[in-house]
């Protein structure tokens, strides 16, 4: 079980190739990666992508990539002879018709904008991409690392919650045991009040109808299929693949079962429980939000 939120940070430098990668990821239903590249390097998008992809399956996954490229190939200029021809020559019609002995210096010429501009350089793509790679790879690990930590935490704290419901379901299950019983004799306390003992109570009529309504509100295959939703919860609480939806899914399925058990029974004390076992389910959905 991991979580969804976390922070890695990663440099890599290789020659005169430096990149800085830092990544954070928060709750999200699917995986949606935000990528912030510098411009120039678009290609590297969806290899970054899939190798995130490969790390995690949900989540907002943030990625702010810094990529710094010293060699000879990264730095070129190109030099707009027309424009410069252009403004040099009018600044000689400049001269000769104010008549002025000053010289037209390379100075003056850069001055004019557009002059000498930088030319989209001769990047390395395969070296870069090699450094991009070895950078993301590695604040993934650290990455995924961090969310399992945290996830480790929320399984330990649902785990006691899970331990809990077991037990208020057991207590459920054993006081629900004697409805007939219960029934039976609330039937003949209320005729009794009703009638001021002066009508004499038929016994089997009276287990007749206690049986009716015993049957009415039996909640056992309410608390067989939590007892089986709980044994499939650990199981998948236990197993390697990302376990946030399908949690998420048996959760829904608890608090119906549980929903059904309040409607159904009379009993103040089973009642009481249903309340304080679906206060655990709520603090259960809580954490599993942030489940991968």
């Amino acid at each position: 079980m991991k979580s969804m939120t976390a922070f890695a940070r990663a440099e890599k430098t290789e020659k005169e190739i430096n990149v800085l990668a830092e990544i954070r990821s928060y709750n999200s239903r699917y995986l949606d990666v935000a990528l912030r590249i510098p411009h120039g390097y678009a290609a590297l998008e969806e290899k970054i992508k899939s190798l995130i992809a490969d790390k995690v399956s949900r989540g907002r996954i943030e990625v702010n990539l810094q990529i710094n490229d010293d060699s000879d190939e990264a730095y070129a200029f190109e030099v707009n002879i027309s424009r410069a021809r252009a403004y040099y020559e009018s600044l000689v019609q400049l001269k000769d018709q104010l008549d002025l002995n000053s010289e037209i210096s390379i100075e003056l010429l850069l001055r004019e904008g557009g002059v000498v501009r930088p030319a989209e350089p001769g990047r390395d793509m395969v070296a870069i991409g090699s450094v991009v790679t070895d950078c993301i790879n590695a604040a993934m690990i650290d990455l995924v690392a961090m969310r399992q930590k945290e996830g480790d935490f929320i399984a330990s704290d649902i785990s006691r919650r899970i331990d809990s419901i077991e037990k208020s379901v057991r207590q459920i299950e054993k006081e629900s045991r004697d409805l007939l019983f219960y029934y039976q004799q609330r039937l003949k306390d209320r005729i009794a009040v009703l009638t001021k003992g002066m009508v004499e109570i038929d016994s089997d009529r009276i287990a007749q109808e206690a049986a009716f309504l015993a049957d009415k509100i039996d909640i056992s295959e309410e608390i067989v299929r939590v007892t089986s939703h709980i044994k499939q919860f650990l199981t998948i609480m236990g197993s390697k693949e990302p376990a946030g939806r399908k949690l998420n899914f048996l959760l829904q399925e608890l608090n119906r079962e549980f929903n059904t058990m309040g409607s159904k029974t009379e009993k103040a004390s089973v009642s009481h429980r249903v309340v304080e076992v679906k206060s655990e389910l709520e603090k259960i959905r809580e954490q599993l939000q942030n489940v991968e």
